[in-house]
């Protein structure tokens, strides 16, 4: 069976586990280094010079980005132990960070930056130790509103791109190059096949630039001027340990922008598992997205101990896989490496920061139109009824309300440093509060904890038939509560293995009334295979081979649906269950 009649992308050339040739490989990672170089020195360099720190400050802090960027793009990629995603996922400087890095260096001077960044870096390492507390708060429709506001974010960047002339105007050649390039781009995306779909971004690209180049708008005394290998100057600030009065003013800023990109980076990392499968229907991996918000916390501490700006995992990259159809983690190898490397060749990275604004601007402009698109697929696949619509109006609304100013401007970029004036985090601290106000007002559900395995058949039999009872439910309901639940405790259940201390795995199970149906939640110690994957297989007509494949079959057509997160200190296993209408077929 081939993945398109299986329900999976025919665009997904190479997996993250397969291996394409070097030269694919290399060739898509500096694809990918190339078009996003110049925003990861964006960030920095507007941070630096509006906070008026020296030359030679703002050149170490800006390669010290690049630098960081590149080893946490690799890190990603590998995925070492609790480390990394082992997908393709950007590395980037955050604007978020901006207003509250300026302030502290306006207040302390590098120091204060870098003793406020340190110290933000643990909130990303210990959401990631502990993301299965949170996973009813961070929901698809959390995750896909954070994406959907990155282009609202971002939109005035690129207007600021396309007025780079006397006056605040377009040079001449600014607008044609822009056109070129987003038309090219957007036309070998959607026409091309093979090759020129694959160099569609660096096509467009270089004719618009070549174009620029016409009308004067390339700088090519950059170029000459820059040498062609030389070692970076380190000046790292130290710390700034006295902790005054600016360290406690400013530190809740950076707590806050740090859950808010902590967040952001989860968005991608299920965005980019989203691309990175040719089965469309691969449940998301929560050990992969616990990955990356670490490595969000180690690229941090690497950025606080250089003092420059800190960031997070970023989603260029996951329109650029879904355009290549290369997923493998070759690439992120290759475009970490290249990153570091341009650290060291001062003439290559001339050649890429000389790119027009124009011509950036455009490339720019394809990538959040694909953005937005994945953003509102997580918010629809995670479900959108009458609640997930009102959570995800209301935060889109508020961020774009509050990053264009809207809404109180005057108050709104006065609270916090002005943090809720970027639209993201406005948008995304809205999507949390209104999810947890759900949680927090929804009917109290049901409970027990026992030992997890069949013996706990028995008890979790009394525990339904108490629930049923107490809710109203009939009797045909209840005995399809009391068979689902057993043939999930059982498909979950592995055999014992030498070193498995099975006396130490607990089960936690929760029921609650829905409309139409009956949620079942287990909350077990963690395995290998995800069981919605293998439903998954099974309505695919995939030849099954499991134990426990009768088991698999009956809980397909018992429930309504089965929803799979795993973890590395959870697994927490979702059975909704019809209480009348239509079920089954669930997966």
């Amino acid at each position: 069976m081939n993945a398109t009649a299986a329900g999976g992308r025919a665009g997904v050339r190479y997996q993250p586990d397969e291996k394409p040739s070097a030269p694919l490989a290399l060739g898509v990672g500096l694809q990918l280094a190339v078009l996003n170089i110049a925003a990861i020195v964006l960030i920095p360099l507007v941070v630096m010079r509006a906070a008026g720190v020296s030359e030679e400050y703002l050149s170490w802090a800006v390669l010290a980005s690049v630098t960081a960027c590149g080893l946490a793009t690799m890190l990603q990629s590998v995925r070492a132990g609790r480390f990394g995603t082992g997908h393709v996922l950007l590395m980037g400087t955050s604007g978020a960070f901006i207003p509250a890095s300026i302030m502290a260096l306006t207040e302390g001077g590098p120091a204060l930056l870098a003793t406020l960044v340190v110290v933000a870096a643990f909130i990303p390492l210990v959401l990631s130790w502990r993301l299965s507390l949170l996973q009813r708060i961070l929901t698809p429709s959390v995750s896909g509103t954070v994406i959907m506001l990155i282009p609202v974010t971002v939109l005035p960047f690129v207007s600021g791109l396309l007025a780079t002339g006397p006056d605040g105007g377009a040079p001449p050649g600014g607008p044609l190059s822009f056109f070129v390039t987003l038309i090219l781009i957007g036309c070998l995306a959607l026409r091309g096949t093979g090759a020129l779909r694959l160099w569609a971004p660096v096509i467009g690209v270089i004719v618009g630039t070549a174009i620029a180049a016409r009308y004067g708008l390339y700088d090519v005394e950059r170029i000459a001027a820059a040498t062609w290998v030389a070692l970076p100057n380190p000046r790292p600030p130290g710390f700034d340990l006295q902790f005054g009065s600016a360290f406690w003013t400013l530190l809740p800023s950076f707590l806050l922008v740090a859950v808010i990109a902590a967040i952001r980076t989860m968005s991608s990392a299920v965005a980019v598992q989203r691309v990175s499968w040719r089965r469309a229907s691969r449940a998301t991996d929560f050990r992969a997205v616990q990955g990356a918000v670490a490595v969000d916390g180690v690229a941090n501490l690497l950025a606080g101990c250089a003092g420059t700006v800190p960031g997070s995992a970023t989603t260029t990259s996951v329109p650029l896989t879904q355009l290549t159809g290369v997923a493998a983690r070759g690439v992120g190898l290759a475009a970490g490496a290249a990153f570091i490397a341009f650290a060291f060749l001062p003439r290559a990275f001339a050649v890429v920061l000389a790119i027009p604004d124009p011509v950036f601007a455009a490339y720019l402009a394809v990538l959040l139109a694909m953005l937005f698109a994945i953003g509102l697929k997580i918010v629809l696949q995670g479900g959108l009824d009458v609640r997930n619509g009102i959570v995800v109006g209301l935060a889109f609304l508020t961020g774009v309300s509050c990053q264009y100013g809207l809404i109180f401007p005057q108050q709104v970029s006065a609270f916090a440093g002005g943090l809720l004036a970027n639209g993201m985090n406005a948008g995304g601290f809205t999507a949390i509060a209104l999810t947890l106000f759900l949680r927090l007002t929804e009917p109290r559900r049901a409970r027990i904890e026992t030992e997890f395995g069949p013996s706990a058949l028995p008890r979790v039999r009394d525990f339904l038939g108490t629930f049923a009872a107490k809710a109203g439910l009939g009797e045909e309901v209840a005995d399809r509560l009391d068979a689902a639940a057993e043939e999930a405790l059982l498909s979950l259940t592995r055999p014992e293995t030498p070193g498995d201390d099975a006396s130490r795995r607990r089960l936690v199970m929760a029921a609650r009334r829905e409309a139409g149906e009956v949620a079942l939640e287990f909350v077990v110690a963690p395995r290998d295979e995800n069981l919605q994957d293998r439903l998954a297989l099974l309505s695919g007509e995939v030849e099954e081979t499991a134990e426990n494949e009768v088991s698999l079959r009956l809980l397909r057509h018992l429930a309504s649906s089965v929803r799979h997160r795993q973890y590395y200190d959870t697994d927490i296993v979702t059975v909704r269950v019809a209480v009348a209408g239509r079920r089954g077929g669930g997966k």
